[in-house]
């Protein structure tokens, strides 16, 4: 028989278990998943929406903010037997930096899971430059 040393701090794993079991073992972690941008032009939000159709994504704007939500949905369930089934549905808020142009329309595209909004900004909202001059 090997002998072990005994070691009194080889409990504090044990009091991190729970915690660590819950989430690796029956919870898929998903960050959040939401970027914002600003470029010269535009403003571009970019959201995850993995395993949603583009059909299935709704985006929402109104005053300032941004609302995506989607659902995943299965077709059909029939002679399935399921072992693990996950549900997704995503639902992202966010407020719309700078000024952007309510005269165009925002235009999204979801490609390889991702939602990307483009937002045109308006005139007044673009950066302008000033000339400076010597005296």
């Amino acid at each position: 028989m090997d002998l072990m040393k005994y070691d009194p701090f080889d409990m504090r794993s044990f009091w991190r278990w729970p915690t660590t079991w819950d989430e690796d073992s029956f919870m898929t972690t998903v960050s959040d998943g939401l970027d914002v941008w600003e470029t010269d032009n535009e403003i571009v939000v970019r959201a995850n929406v993995a395993g949603v159709d583009a059909d299935k994504v709704d985006i929402t704007f109104e005053k300032g903010i941004v609302w995506i939500r989607g659902e995943q949905t299965e077709e059909s369930q029939e002679g399935k037997k399921f072992y693990k089934k996950t549900n997704r549905s995503y639902s992202y808020k966010v407020a719309v930096p700078g000024n952007v142009d309510l005269k165009t329309d925002p235009q999204a595209a979801v490609k390889n899971g991702v939602v990307e909004l483009h937002f045109r900004k308006a005139e007044e909202a673009k950066p302008r430059k000033i000339a400076v001059k010597s005296e």
